[in-house]
């Protein structure tokens, strides 16, 4: 697989500096804290406009990741891209039918089972969120090596 120009490699070092770290930080809050993030949550829903808010400011940041992100070669392209999308079409989630995703959070809430996946989920994405620190902080940029060129023998 050819490996992405320089800049795009660059580029998607920029993005996993600071996705990662944010990444890391909230998913491991919430992996600690959800059952007792259900106040501030139901708070946050009994108030209409700042959940429109929020949407919008999620999807506007999500369209930032996608229109300044556009490489999708290599595997920390391809995360920070798809953190891009899924940003945007939660923020517009929360614009468009805030009600559904008010009942999903309720729904996983109530019942143990689905708030241990949610809190093995936050789990998995405060590592990705580390590994997205260290590739964005610590790593450098794949360098193509020119190919030999070949000799034809008859």
């Amino acid at each position: 697989m050819p490996t992405a120009r320089i800049e795009a490699q660059e580029r998607s070092r920029a993005f996993a500096r600071v996705i990662g770290p944010y990444v890391a930080t909230f998913t491991t809050v919430y992996a600690i804290r959800l059952p007792a993030l259900e106040g501030l949550i139901n708070d946050l829903f009994g108030q209409p406009v700042m959940v429109f808010f929020l949407g919008a400011l999620m999807l506007a940041g999500g369209l930032v990741i996608i229109g300044g992100h556009r490489s999708w070669r290599g595997p920390l392209a391809v995360t920070v891209s798809l953190f891009g999308w899924f940003v945007a079409v939660r923020g517009f989630l929360l614009v468009a039918n805030p009600k559904a995703i008010q009942s999903g959070v309720d729904d996983t809430l109530l019942s143990p089972t689905a708030t241990l996946v949610a809190r093995i989920f936050f789990g998995v994405m405060a590592v990705i969120g580390l590994l997205l620190t260290y590739a964005g902080w610590f790593t450098r940029p794949v360098v193509a090596q020119p190919s030999a060129p070949t000799t034809i023998t008859m």
